[in-house]
């Protein structure tokens, strides 16, 4: 059974999504023909910089937020399909019915996030002709990245190569770690099939997403992801957690630890982007919140501080043990504690800050 109506999700998001700032057909097509090269730039810089060994440059993908939200639907369906399998045996009539309302409520979130995202590595694609599932696709969206730059009032070349930084160094991180897909595809697949999909329990679950919705306008930390899941789902969403921070916060501490030699205004860009980043109206605030966007956020700062800790006190290559296998991966709580997981994977003696000597 079909758990989301996707043809309806796209006809949905593409029609409630704003348009993108006014460009000309010739600004458009260069800045389009600029965040290609620019993506094959960022990865040459990147790759130097983390002596991670990726698979060889592509040009990005370039998209508007109509395209966005139909590549987004793709991977949707990929995540999804193991949901899908099992409520195959829900009665039609009520397996059409939610899926359109599901579908319109896809919809209604792509919209929103179609206009803020400013690109992505695409780690789950549909398979290809051959059935081979494809590695990845970096994706930047063109308008959003213009629009920001003129909001901000920044240098164009600098903030998309600067933006070309962040997303390139996913694209290292997946095709220079093979593993790491498999991993986050696994933990995703438990996280779906070990729901509860009984009646009482889904009631049980909207009455959590009332309260969700509910303390989100009260200005509280609810959001619609910690309302949906079970405890088992928990533990599972932790580890989910922990990886989506480390490669999040990899990518912010690389595009600035590499910005101010190849971007020269990155201090600029970093300042004003992180005050846009706390911006925005009460509404934009709680829906940000609901879906998780905020969580999002606090996962480039403590990912970043985790880096930026264990690079500096272990170099590198020490940092690079973290992409030996899941089980040198940070756990949740090694994020906020560095010296943990350097104790525990380097098997150092780092002390803790305040212990330090002089």
């Amino acid at each position: 059974m079909q758990v989301i109506d996707w043809d309806l999700a796209v006809a949905t998001g593409v029609r409630l999504v704003r348009p993108g700032p006014q460009v000309s057909r010739e600004e458009a097509r260069q800045a389009v023909s600029e965040l290609r090269r620019l993506s094959r730039e960022a990865e040459v810089h990147v790759k130097e910089f983390t002596g991670i060994d990726s698979a060889p440059p592509e040009e990005a993908t370039v998209v508007d937020r109509p395209g966005w939200i139909r590549a987004n639907v793709e991977g949707f369906k990929v995540v999804l399909e193991p949901l899908s399998e099992k409520v195959g045996n829900v009665p039609p009539i009520i397996g059409a019915v939610g899926s359109r309302i599901t579908g319109v409520e896809v919809g209604a979130v792509l919209s929103f996030l179609a206009s803020r995202v400013l690109g992505q590595y695409e780690l789950f694609l549909p398979p290809d002709p051959e059935g081979n599932a494809p590695t990845g696709r970096l994706t930047l969206v063109a308008p959003n990245i213009v629009n920001t730059e003129r909001e901000l009032r920044v240098d164009p070349r600098d903030f998309r190569l600067w933006v070309c930084l962040h997303e390139e160094t996913h694209r290292v991180q997946f095709t220079g770690v093979p593993w790491l897909r498999e991993y986050l595809q696994a933990q995703m697949k438990e996280f779906l099939t070990i729901s509860d999909m009984d009646l009482s329990a889904l009631l049980g679950r909207m009455r959590d997403i009332t309260d969700a919705v509910a303390d989100a306008f009260r200005g509280g930390e609810g959001n619609l992801i910690e309302a949906i899941q079970t405890p088992e789902q928990k533990a599972v969403l932790d580890r989910v957690t922990a990886v989506m921070t480390l490669v999040e916060g990899h990518g912010d501490y690389v595009m600035d630890a590499v910005g101010p030699s190849v971007v020269p205004s990155v201090a600029e860009i970093r300042a004003k982007f992180q005050h846009r980043r706390a911006g925005g109206s009460r509404v934009d605030q709680v829906i940000r919140r609901l879906l998780g966007v905020d969580l999002k956020m606090k996962q480039y700062a403590e990912g970043s501080t985790f880096v930026t800790t264990v690079v500096q006190e272990a170099g590198m290559d020490g940092f690079n043990r973290v992409w030996t296998s899941p089980e040198t991966l940070p756990t949740r709580q090694e994020i906020s504690d560095p010296h943990a997981w350097m104790r525990r994977v380097l098997a150092t003696n780092a002390l803790e800050p305040d212990h330090k000597t002089a």
